[in-house]
């Protein structure tokens, strides 16, 4: 066993650790979605920590309801969107909305598949909260004059 293989982790332990079952483990390998690190000689598959980050996001996602496709084809777009980033799974921070796979990336938040920036602007809410504060006082204001009036003079019927 080299120094390598001695850093890593087998399928077995994968399992116990991230609480995946080892068939799951094993099929997304096969299937690409997540591979091992490293194979031993004999054909063994072995998985470094960073491995273990990419089971446990996808663990996650699937946990938050994205579907097993649905993961896929967001690695797929995220390594030809962001070609520096080998392991989409384990080198970005990804949040599940629903379906939709967010991905926080060098300040910018963004989905995904379709890559569209999702841009919270600071200074549009501030007009909201001004626009719905001034609504507020214009409502006040109504209030208080009608509050401010004297009754109707009562009619005494017995006159």
């Amino acid at each position: 066993m080299n120094k390598h293989e001695k850093d890593c982790f087998t399928s077995h332990e994968v399992s116990e650790i991230i609480g995946l079952s080892r068939r799951q483990i094993q099929h997304w390998d096969q299937t690409d979605l997540i591979k091992p690190s490293l194979r031993t000689s004999g054909g063994h598959s072995r998985y470094t920590f960073q491995d273990l980050v990419s089971f446990k996001t996808a663990k996650k996602l699937l946990d938050a309801g994205v579907s097993v496709q649905r993961i896929r084809q967001s690695i797929a777009h995220l390594q030809r969107l962001l070609p520096t980033v080998k392991r989409p799974l384990a080198e970005l921070t990804l949040v599940a909305t629903g379906e939709m796979v967010l991905v926080f990336y060098e300040g910018t938040v963004f989905e995904a598949i379709s890559g569209q920036e999702w841009i919270v602007e600071v200074a549009e809410i501030q007009q909201s909260v001004d626009k719905w504060q001034k609504r507020v006082e214009e409502i006040k204001k109504y209030r208080k004059i009608h509050r401010g009036r004297a009754p109707a003079e009562k009619i005494d019927k017995a006159s």
